[in-house]
């Protein structure tokens, strides 16, 4: 069986905040993976129930850079 690749680093309520974070991590050199419900990623955005939850995924050997990053973008902390 082959080993998982990635690791979930975080849920986020919507798909455009998920997909904002994903394209600021991929400019940062972090390949990411978003995982939602199907029902949750449509015309008519659904966030009941966590159906609006994504799941963004970054390669494992990309963990601890990525979390930190995340962990700057929360507190608006600049990067150096």
């Amino acid at each position: 069986m082959e080993q998982l690749t990635y690791e979930k680093i975080v849920e986020i309520n919507g798909r455009l905040e998920a997909e904002m974070i994903e394209s600021l991590l991929e400019a940062e050199g972090i390949d990411v993976e978003l995982v939602q419900e199907s029902i949750g990623h449509s015309v008519y955005p659904v966030a009941v129930d966590g159906l609006g939850r994504v799941q963004i995924f970054v390669p494992k050997t990309k963990v601890n850079e990525a979390r930190e990053w995340l962990k700057m973008y929360r507190e608006g902390i600049p990067e150096e």
